[in-house]
């Protein structure tokens, strides 16, 4: 996981969307889990090719395996725009907001204020547990949200932990300050008590 204590770390793909007064917490990746699909589907893809080019099926029609080849390299340079995109993906915890930020061509960003979060969970499938990722299921007060399901976070039990300690935060300050004004109101009471006690002595 990285953490980053301000935003003169944080990649400018991220730094560009952080407001003036906002403190970025964390940022991470998603976990290079994600790339496992498109890679076996390339490597899939390379062994049929390699199949068909050598098993006579093209009867040795080379435009047949130039095609059969051709798709290949689609292919391949679809799994670098996958692991390009990969990136530059960000999941964003700042001191205000949930930030997810994907996409390539298309830039993507979803937000989502922490004082609007009303819940937040995550699970884990079996592959998940053995490789370390996890997905975090965000509620929040609103109908209608750019950011829910949040798929491939890595060390999901540590970022879990650290953005309910952001969400409880502010909960927690107001029973401090409480608490504060009622050992001052305890204090008072036995100041005025105490003087009370010597005025009558001195009557």
């Amino acid at each position: 996981m990285r953490l980053a204590p301000n935003t003169d770390t944080v990649p400018a793909s991220v730094n560009r969307y952080l407001l003036p007064h906002e403190r970025q917490v964390i940022s991470v990746h998603e976990h290079p889990a994600v790339l496992i699909g498109p890679i076996a589907l390339v490597l899939l893809g390379l062994a049929i090719a390699g199949f068909v080019s050598n098993s006579g099926v093209t009867h040795g029609n080379s435009t047949a395996i130039l095609i059969i080849w051709g798709l290949w390299v689609l292919l391949l340079l679809w799994l670098i725009l996958k692991i390009w995109a990969w990136s530059v993906d960000y999941f964003v915890v700042t001191s205000h907001r949930l930030l997810l930020a994907q996409g390539v061509i298309v830039r993507k960003v979803g937000m989502l204020p922490l004082a609007k979060v009303t819940d937040m969970s995550f699970q884990r499938t079996t592959i998940g547990r053995v490789l370390g990722y996890g997905e975090f299921i965000v509620e929040s007060a609103g109908q209608d949200q750019a950011l829910r399901n949040v798929k491939f976070i890595p060390y999901p039990e540590q970022l879990y932990l650290e953005v309910c300690g952001l969400i409880f935060k502010d909960e927690e300050q107001p029973t401090d300050a409480s608490d504060v004004a009622s050992e001052l109101a305890q204090v008072l009471t036995r100041w005025l008590n105490q003087n009370n006690r010597r005025d009558k002595r001195d009557d």
